[in-house]
């Protein structure tokens, strides 16, 4: 019902004429910089986001979009296109931007970036934000004990709540070692088999021939998201969050041959980050950061705090068309009481 609501809302909005007014006047109110945040490719229409942006934006990559955002005026050309500037990224690198994202940005000739998390493409392991409820799902025993409490996993409301505990504890992790670490026990004790399941196979991260591929075509760049993305802000050790930053950087540019300029900030909003990150992304080399904040970048923009537009393959283009205008933002504590807001990861 919500869904829908947001649907004929939206709409309304679009044929009105109101979205395009929106964009006219986003566009005449001087230098903007729209940076979709996307995660997953497929599940949605896909297709006609992009068809769509490619129509009303300047679709640039991350880096060429972010180049041209902060050059001085002296240094600033005018572009012939007046649209205003959008780059299209998606976070972690799962499997379903190479079957998905990736077709589709090469046939519509739309650049795409992907923030990619080097320790999961070497690991192949399934990303911890998942993994709460891919093993109570998986589990083979019928029952467990967590935190003193007992679980059994045939009742609905306490597999769940299962699954959201194993989240908390991996997602507040101090350290890489002590999630990974309990991650393994949870499998052991939930007797999770190791064989993996086709309908599991699009939650796989990206592989490097994959990558290597998609980079070859063109259309598709890639920035820096840590190794093993931990929620930066939560990490115990100072030099644990310099490696987290610095050796993502490192490895990505002897992989793909280039430098890499751009960084996410896993989960991303300012709680999840901490100064001590901005200071060592900053540190690392890298000249920009992106976070999760939901808003379109302006000219005094910080560089390392940068804003994205929530994306979401499974929101119909039309809510994405007011969402990237400007005009849902306008009613945000209207739209979080009737729709929902989604979250980033």
């Amino acid at each position: 019902m919500r869904k829908r609501l947001g649907i004929l809302v939206a709409a309304c909005f679009y044929y009105s004429g109101v979205i395009a007014l929106a964009r006219w006047f986003m566009q005449r109110s001087g230098k903007r910089l729209i940076i979709l945040n996307y995660h997953r490719a497929r599940g949605g229409d896909l297709q006609r986001h992009l068809r769509y942006l490619r129509s009303h934006y300047r679709v640039l990559n991350v880096d060429e979009a972010l180049q041209e955002f902060f050059a001085p005026p002296a240094q600033s050309t005018r572009p012939k296109d007046q649209r205003t500037l959008l780059a299209l990224t998606f976070d972690d690198g799962y499997h379903d931007n190479y079957t998905h994202a990736f077709p589709l940005a090469s046939s519509l000739r739309v650049p795409i970036t992907i923030f990619l998390v080097p320790g999961y493409i070497e690991s192949e392991a399934y990303f911890w934000w998942g993994e709460g409820q891919r093993l109570v799902q998986r589990a083979t025993v019928e029952e467990t004990v967590m935190d003193g409490r007992k679980y059994r996993l045939q009742v609905q409301d306490e597999a769940a709540q299962l699954a959201q505990l194993i989240d908390n504890q991996v997602r507040h992790a101090s350290s890489v070692a002590e999630r990974e670490a309990f991650l393994q026990q949870m499998r052991m004790q939930l007797a999770v088999p190791s064989i993996v399941l086709p309908t599991e196979e699009a939650d796989r991260p990206l592989t490097w021939a994959e990558i290597e591929e998609m980079e070859r075509s063109g259309w598709v760049s890639f920035g820096a998201h840590t190794m093993h993305h931990p929620v930066l802000a939560y990490l115990k050790q100072h030099e644990e969050l310099q490696y987290e930053v610095t050796a993502c950087r490192l490895v990505l540019e002897e992989r793909l041959g280039h430098p890499i300029r751009t960084f996410a900030y896993p989960i991303g909003r300012h709680e999840h980050i901490g100064e001590d990150a901005v200071q060592a992304v900053k540190q690392a080399g890298y000249l920009w950061a992106v976070t999760t904040e939901n808003s379109v970048n302006m000219p005094d923009e910080d560089a390392y705090r940068l804003k994205r537009v929530l994306g979401d393959v499974t929101r119909h283009w039309l809510v994405m068309a007011a969402e990237t205008s400007g005009i849902w933002g306008l009613f945000a504590p209207l739209w979080k009481t009737l729709i929902g807001k989604g979250e980033s990861a």
